[in-house]
């Protein structure tokens, strides 16, 4: 088995593809490794296709016109990025950036127009996605017209715990390195907004810090302080 067609397989939406397909979407299929740091693609670039991370992690986020970092999301190994391309866009409108060392497949919009129009479960699949993606970002952009800095910023450290928790005897270690820069792009604030407000939440006892390292000792509290329900941890 190839490389790229086992990192297909691993893919959700791919898996209820036939042999006869996976063959065809693995061998017009291009695989591109990117180091930490670089950008996979930026506005403006021509939206040739839909990526497949294979390995490592990536951002998506957009500038404003001040040129200032807003970060949407995150994608992990066996999801799809990119994907607007599939509405016909012709220009990336956001860009994807390695957030460590990874590995993604191009596939090109042709190949994913023709599983489209072949497979209803990869269509429902790519209608899942557009709306999961949607109603994350629509979350988040209500914390941010709403909220207060330090409600937008606890939001979102229990939004990570949902998504990358994992509990330890000092409680929910986020598996996550962001830097306080990146947390500031994500919750539209700035660095020093958001290293006051964790320093303030680690003398309540509610966290605790470490280089690129939170873990939440008081999830529940958090939560309370929100209001909003425990997230619930993957696996857990």
């Amino acid at each position: 088995m190839s490389e790229r067609l086992w990192y297909l397989k691993r893919c959700d939406l791919f898996q209820r593809l036939s042999p006869e397909q996976l063959a065809s979407v693995e061998s017009r299929s291009r695989m591109r490794e990117c180091p930490r740091g670089t950008p996979i693609y930026l506005p403006a670039d021509y939206a040739n296709g839909v990526l497949l991370l294979a390995k490592g992690r990536v951002k998506i986020g957009s500038f404003t016109e001040e040129g200032k970092q807003t970060i949407l999301t995150f994608i992990e190994p066996g999801e799809l990025f990119g994907e607007l391309a599939l509405m016909g866009t012709e220009e990336r409108e956001e860009y994807a950036e390695a957030v460590e060392k990874s590995t993604v497949l191009l596939i090109p919009n042709e190949v994913m127009q023709q599983l489209l129009a072949e497979n209803p479960a990869v269509s429902l699949g790519i209608t899942k996605l557009f709306g999961l993606r949607r109603q994350r970002i629509e979350r988040r952009l209500k914390y941010l017209l709403f909220r207060s800095n330090r409600e937008r910023l606890v939001h979102l450290l229990l939004e990570l715990a949902e998504q990358y928790g994992q509990r330890t005897g000092a409680g929910v270690e986020l598996r996550i390195k962001l830097s306080h820069q990146d947390l500031a792009s994500i919750v539209g604030s700035t660095r020093e907004t958001v290293t006051v407000v964790l320093g303030e939440l680690q003398s309540e006892g509610r966290l605790q810090l470490g280089r690129r390292k939170i873990i939440l000792t008081d999830i529940a509290q958090l939560a309370e302080s929100v209001s909003i329900p425990v997230p619930r941890l993957r696996g857990a």
